[in-house]
């Protein structure tokens, strides 16, 4: 792409973007903390999906010393269906450092935004540039499928080597104190036009600097490298009566859905039957023992990187006081409460299926 090119590149897509971009809470503020909650809930989270999140957690939590002094469990709660729960619990951590060793006020530098918690390349690139007009690009995926095709590159731009040509790129077309409507125009132009399998060509401002598009490419670009097929795990639950009430467990605070809770149960061995796993979970994991009264409705769920089937059992409790071997805490509530506590989407779908009528909730709701 020539200079000419390049400037035209620039001009077309902030022009468009003043006058298309979508009205989005997030674009009303240039807070610090407003911007960093809503960059980091976008991260693999669709907008439309984000934006009632977003209001509802500044609502709740509408500074940093408040996100800071809110318990866990509270955030928790309020992130609850978005999924990728590290990333509430790094907010939570962030928000603790940012008020107690930064009196309150969020680094202003991409390189020291880097080193809190959760903070990685593209995030502290967005803050940067938006709430602290720091000339510096953003590559998230939306500008790396706009770049693949209007720079006509036929290889992953996920890739080592093609991330530092494009960053590169970026940084040498990068207006002048413009960084902050230019990194959202980009973002914007992919999320809006440039779509990953239905691209609108004729709707977008660079649809003639395009090389994908000159060339009749552009459904084809980006070219993605082939992933590992993802593991699919089989998990026995126990949803575990006793007298009127429920057994749930709160996950340690590392790891996968690290504080949520959720009905006991665990991944089944090899040639291990259903009922054989949930019995063998529920003593290693809590030292209990269960009478199995029937399999409830399978559940499907996907996670970024596994799938699993949960194949829910109506249980008796029969004896042992729970203990916390595998989890970190442990109650027995009564249905209408599951309602206080955070659990993973996977959790949900049972107590839908279970509880639905009895507690009138709607096929959509959440646990909220």
């Amino acid at each position: 792409m020539s200079s000419d090119q390049q400037r035209a590149f620039v001009q077309h897509l902030l022009r468009w973007y003043k006058k298309n971009q979508r009205p989005l809470p997030w674009r009303e503020t240039r807070d610090p903390y407003s911007i960093w909650v809503s960059e980091v809930m976008l991260q693999q989270t669709r907008v439309s999906t984000v934006t009632p999140y977003f209001e509802g957690f500044l609502e709740r939590f509408p500074t940093v010393e408040a996100l800071a002094k809110a318990p866990l469990d509270s955030v928790l709660k309020a992130w609850e269906g978005l999924g990728y729960y590290s990333r509430a619990r790094n907010l939570h951590r962030t928000a603790q450092i940012v008020s107690t060793q930064l009196n309150g006020r969020f680094p202003d530098t991409r390189a020291a935004l880097l080193e809190l918690p959760g903070i990685g390349k593209y995030t502290s690139a967005a803050i940067a540039s938006i709430a602290f007009d720091c000339d510096v690009p953003v590559l998230d995926g939306n500008v790396r499928r706009v770049l693949a095709r209007v720079l006509y590159i036929k290889r992953d731009p996920k890739l080592p080597k093609i991330e530092k040509e494009l960053d590169a790129f970026l940084r040498k077309i990068l207006p002048n104190k413009k960084a902050a409507s230019f990194n959202q125009a980009l973002m914007e132009l992919g999320a809006m036009i440039c779509l990953p399998k239905t691209p609108n060509c004729p709707k977008c401002p660079v649809e003639k600097l395009c090389g994908a598009r000159r060339t009749g490419v552009e459904r084809i670009l980006p070219v993605k490298s082939k992933r590992p097929a993802r593991p699919h795990h089989h998990v026995a639950i126990g949803v575990i009566w006793k007298d009127s009430k429920l057994l749930i467990t709160q996950r340690h605070h590392e790891g996968l859905l690290g504080g949520l809770w959720e009905f006991p149960g665990g991944k089944r061995h090899p040639e291990e039957s259903l009922e054989e796993c949930l019995h063998r979970e529920l003593k290693e994991e809590l030292n209990i023992e269960v009478s199995i009264k029937q399999q409830l409705p399978t559940v499907q769920h996907e996670y970024s990187h596994f799938r699993v089937t949960l194949y829910p059992f109506e249980c008796k409790w029969l004896r042992g006081r729970p203990q916390e071997i595998g989890c970190i805490d442990w109650a027995w509530v009564k249905p209408q409460e599951l309602k206080n506590y955070a659990f993973p989407r996977a959790n949900q779908k049972i107590f839908r299926a279970r509880f639905e009528r009895e507690l009138n909730l709607s096929s959509n709701s959440s646990l909220l």
